[in-house]
């Protein structure tokens, strides 16, 4: 189509406009003034309407305005807009590109134009992305001619997102394991001792700090008249048990060397174990920023995370399974950059003007 002397406009750049850099400025609207008490009506005066006065006059709207202890942004760089173009040589003069109330000649390059436009020519919402046309006429042949090109204007703010964290957390939780008795019999003049151990049920363990030993009976005889104080026999814990496990040792113990003995013991223990528990961590709708990352911390024990995202006010996106080690969210996704720092505790959200979509062309 090119090369029979008609200008013809091949492509343009940029199509996104990048966002104000002002938009991250604290802003604050002036409070209204209080209204004083209405007077007290005359005692001559007669009022013949029944309807009560609001007692708040109207107060004019006025503009937001920035504190004037707040310093100022640096303005905005002026938008570069490239167009590859032929023939314009042929036009009867320098196009023209128009783009709001600004107009402008470009610098001519071979095959190439360039403009220097205001980033205030640009229209921009505070949420949403913002269509701005712009229009390129020349004069060729006495007639004029035009070219539309269409820009997409970031707003001052990317959009929002919300991070909801799906932890499991384990939960000591405790029981009380009473031992059967353990019974130690000894013969007339003989010491015996009986050493039983207990192992904790399967997913439990004993908590050796909580555990006692219970003597339940000492028992003597001295030619089958009873006599317990002929019985110095102990209930204790062996010193040589497994560190899973509890070892108790009784034992029955004659004082004298015609007395027959027997003891009777247990043992009371804490076991413990670790339940899991399930809960959700939510961090709540937080605001994306063009110019700073946001970081949110990842909790110990996620199992599971899904990741909300609203874009430029239109753009809708929601990922799950973030838990995983390749968890980032997948790629493509316009205008933010989701990844995680290097030792994988911290998810980012950056916000970033340049991961542009990819337009037809």
């Amino acid at each position: 189509m090119a090369g029979d002397g008609v200008p013809l406009v091949l492509q343009f750049s940029p199509r996104f406009v990048a966002p104000r850099r002002a938009a991250g400025e604290l802003i604050l609207a002036p409070q209204s003034p209080v209204a004083p008490p209405p007077a007290p009506p005359s005692e001559a005066t007669v009022r013949l309407d029944r309807h009560k006065a609001s007692g708040r006059p109207e107060v004019p709207l006025v503009p937001r305005y920035a504190p004037g202890f707040a310093t100022p942004a640096a303005s905005d760089p002026p938008v570069r807009i490239e167009i590859a173009a032929v023939d314009f040589d042929h036009a009867d003069a320098a196009p023209v590109l128009a783009v709001g109330s600004w107009r402008g000649t470009p610098s001519l390059a071979p095959l190439r134009m360039h403009f220097a436009v205001p980033r205030s020519a640009f229209a921009t919402d505070a949420a949403r992305t913002t269509l701005v046309t712009g229009v390129l006429s020349w004069r060729r042949g006495g007639l004029n001619e035009t070219v539309k090109l269409l820009f997409v204007v970031l707003p001052d703010r990317p959009g929002s997102f919300a991070f909801d964290q799906q932890v499991r957390t384990l939960v000591p939780e405790a029981n009380t394991l009473v031992s059967p008795e353990i019974l130690a019999r000894g013969e007339v003049g003989k010491t015996r001792s009986v050493r039983r151990c207990f192992d904790p049920p399967a997913g439990w363990r004993f908590d050796k700090s909580q555990r006692r030993v219970v003597t339940m009976e000492r028992l003597g005889w001295v030619d089958d008249v009873s006599d317990p104080t002929m019985n110095d026999g102990t209930v204790e814990f062996a010193a040589d048990e497994g560190r899973d496990q509890i070892c108790v040792v009784v034992t029955a113990r004659p004082v004298a060397k015609d007395a027959r003995t027997a003891t009777i013991g247990r043992f009371e223990a804490t076991l413990v174990h670790d339940a899991a528990q399930e809960s959700v961590v939510k961090s709540g709708v937080r605001a994306l920023d063009w110019n700073e990352p946001v970081r949110v911390p990842l909790e110990p024990g996620l199992t599971d995370g899904r990741l909300y995202l609203r874009l430029l006010g239109e753009i809708d996106r929601e990922f799950d399974r973030l838990a995983e080690e390749a968890g980032a969210p997948a790629a493509g996704l316009p205008f933010v950059a989701v990844s995680r720092d290097g030792d994988g505790k911290t998810l980012i959200l950056r916000a970033d003007s340049t991961v542009e979509p990819k337009l037809d062309p």
